[in-house]
């Protein structure tokens, strides 16, 4: 009878383990599970921790609710303006409803890639590759909208973020693009010049009116010169001629040739001025040919 009753015992403790392998399930913090009994889904969503399920009646599947991240493989596109790209991407989405993911789609990792690669190519090929160059921020909005309408709604996913990895051009077109870049510098700093120039001339034409309107300024500036002209120690130094004295010598040489005519004697008629046959010369040349007339008639003595 003890015989007996020890092997009662240690079935029913075999049976009592076995049920609890069975019912009991483990959900971990990341992850949901959804129970099918007899094939149906239960509405009620299993939360981490320990869950209990009816033996062979219920079967508990777990659905992992982290970010994944997916790698778009490189796609040859074309685009708008006839240009030919590869363009990979990245996409990173999650599950928001484990129901719609388990019944509505098979594989839905790979089914996000196909949605992806599709998407890809049909944004890239309606932008132009300046936009797609300058703007992709946009370019990743447009894409995370193509993406995630098919997949939200009908499949319980969320895409959360997707980029533009990496954009290959070809190498026609990156010389192309670095002799565009290298011209449009060159542009910029044509116009900085001219501008440059331009502004300089309106301050020396500013400059100018100021010494015009100040003669003593002249001499401030041929002696600013001179100062900067020794300065470099050179064996030769250039004097600019002042403006000032050919003034000058302009005024003592018009004094020269204002000559009066001496009056005549009584009885006389009126005073003719004799006009000079040979030129009018100034008192400097006049001293010269007197001096000259002089010492030819000691030389004709």
């Amino acid at each position: 009878m003890a015989a007996a009753a020890i092997v009662a015992l240690v079935i029913v403790v075999a049976l009592v383990v076995l049920v609890a392998s069975l019912s009991i399930r483990l959900v971990q913090q990341y992850q949901r599970g959804v129970v099918f009994r007899f094939g149906r889904v239960l509405e009620r969503i299993r939360q981490p921790g320990f869950q209990l399920i009816v033996p062979v009646a219920d079967r508990m599947v777990r659905v992992s609710m982290q970010t994944t991240v997916i790698g778009v493989p490189a796609q040859g596109v074309i685009t708008r303006d006839n240009v030919t790209l590869t363009v990979d991407a990245v996409v990173y989405y999650r599950v928001v409803d484990p129901v719609k993911v388990l019944v509505n789609v098979r594989d839905y990792t790979s089914a996000v890639l196909q949605v992806a690669q599709t998407a890809l190519r049909s944004v890239i090929g309606k932008a132009d590759l300046d936009t797609l160059l300058r703007d992709r921020d946009r370019i990743n909005a447009e894409l995370k909208a193509v993406i995630d309408a098919p997949t939200e709604k009908p499949w319980g996913l969320l895409i959360e973020r997707v980029e533009v990895k990496d954009v290959s051009l070809p190498e026609g077109m990156k010389r192309s693009m670095s002799r565009q870049a290298e011209a449009e510098r060159e542009r910029r700093a044509r116009v900085i010049a001219a501008d440059g120039e331009f502004q300089a001339s309106r301050r020396l034409a500013d400059a100018s009116r100021a010494m015009a309107n100040t003669p003593g300024a002249y001499q401030l500036r041929l002696l600013q010169t001179v100062v900067d002209v020794a300065a470099e120690k050179n064996s030769t130094l250039v004097m600019p001629f002042p403006v000032e004295l050919l003034s000058f010598f302009d005024r003592l040489a018009g004094g020269g040739r204002e000559q009066t005519v001496p009056t005549g004697q009584a009885g006389q008629g009126p005073t003719e001025q004799a006009t000079p046959v040979g030129p009018v010369l100034g008192p400097v040349t006049e001293n010269v040919a007197a001096a000259a007339e002089g010492d030819g008639g000691r030389s004709a003595v």
